[in-house]
């Protein structure tokens, strides 16, 4: 019976080490291409997407300056200009 109990345990504690691994790989690649279909003008963004998006210095990337009100993400391989406010998206480029 003591072995039993060593074994279930042993077996509940790899089980635990193991799901602690797969949390920490779920970290988002922001420069990985991904495809967004919805992504189309005047669509709104979902805030998570815009969230998790890196704000970047559209010089540093030869893109156009920002309208007021509106700033370039670097989100899943896209460079989305999108109103800050609102969410609406105003251009999509794919990163090559």
């Amino acid at each position: 019976m003591k072995k039993l109990h060593s074994a279930l345990a042993l077996a509940i504690l790899a089980a635990s080490l193991t799901g602690g691994v797969a949390l920490a790989q779920d970290h988002h690649d922001n420069h990985a291409y991904v495809a967004h279909k919805e992504w189309k003008r005047g669509a709104a963004i979902r805030h998570e997407d815009w969230d998790r998006g890196d704000k970047i210095d559209y010089r540093q990337y030869h893109l156009a300056a920002p309208p007021a009100g509106y700033e370039w993400r670097m989100i899943d391989g896209n460079y989305v200009l999108a109103n800050s406010s609102t969410f609406a998206i105003r251009t999509v480029i794919r990163i090559p």
